[in-house]
């Protein structure tokens, strides 16, 4: 049987100890949520970074009313607490995903102070179960912005996912509203097949795509066309006072070099013509 320690023993426990409470790392500090509107989570140390607003108005992305519109009624409706659905934006790169997002919360976030948004990054989605529970017991409103999101790393990410937006036997939170951008509808790597063989590819597909029906709002963007295109840089160079004789051709010139045409491409084209006539954009 072994003794309890005796009187001689307690000092040095007592010093072992303290030696221990000095290694372990510092808690994370409490998160100061009055401190900005949107923040990045940094899941390795907790803390929550804040950011500065998104500069662009919801009014200067254009072509895409009815993705903006729809976006808008489900997030009106998380910030005043009616039902509503996690989002799901895919479709062609540069088309204006997150910044519908961005420029949509910040729209609200005016009206509705308790409205933040957190940016977390899609290679910490494994983190997203603690997360949610942190944010649970908060008493603002959170939109969690996963930009870009897809499993490389197959169905661990996706495991976890369905974790958090299901929330275990407490359920979801009822102030957390989960929006992601993909390229991919289905949120699958191309070379799904290719790196896994096909028996485990196939299984660990079922758990990725059982991921996407979690999302009860899916909002497509589609390629954009040439007016769309012209439109885009028409409204910025107006919204900035930026004046040239050959907008548009120069413009059309620009989308060729780049082989595409986006609101990303749009919106590069403008920043290059503003430096060229010295006029200030927002970052």
């Amino acid at each position: 049987m072994t003794e309890a320690p005796n009187a001689l023993h307690a000092p040095l426990l007592a010093r072992i100890a303290d030696a221990l409470e000095r290694l372990a790392p510092p808690p994370p500090p409490a998160p100061d949520f009055g401190a900005a509107r949107l923040f990045r989570h940094e899941p390795k140390d907790g803390a929550f970074v804040p950011a500065p607003d998104y500069p662009l108005s919801l009014d200067s992305l254009v072509g895409i009313d009815r993705q903006k519109t729809r976006f808008v009624e489900n997030l009106r409706r998380f910030a005043v607490g009616m039902p509503c659905n996690h989002v799901l934006l895919w479709g062609v790169r540069g088309t204006g995903k997150s910044s519908v997002t961005k420029a949509a919360f910040v729209a609200l976030a005016h009206e509705f102070p308790d409205l933040k948004l957190i940016e977390v990054d899609r290679d910490e989605v494994v983190a997203l179960p603690p997360l949610f529970d942190l944010l649970r017991a908060r008493s603002e409103r959170f939109v969690v912005l996963c930009d870009d999101l897809s499993f490389e790393d197959g169905a661990a990410a996706a495991k976890a996912l369905k974790s958090a937006l299901e929330g275990g036997v407490s359920g979801p939170p009822e102030n957390v509203l989960f929006v992601a951008t993909s390229n991919r509808r289905h949120l699958m790597p191309r070379d799904h097949v290719e790196r896994q063989g096909a028996i485990a590819a196939a299984e660990n597909a079922e758990e990725e795509m059982s991921v996407s029906d979690r999302f009860g709002l899916w909002i497509g963007f589609p390629p954009m066309d040439q007016d769309t295109y012209l439109a885009a840089i028409r409204g910025y160079a107006e919204q900035f006072g930026l004046v040239t004789a050959d907008l548009d051709r120069r413009a059309l010139q620009w989308s060729t070099q780049r082989g595409a045409r986006s609101g990303r491409v749009a919106w590069q084209f403008v920043r290059d013509l503003a430096g060229e006539l010295g006029v200030k954009l927002p970052a």
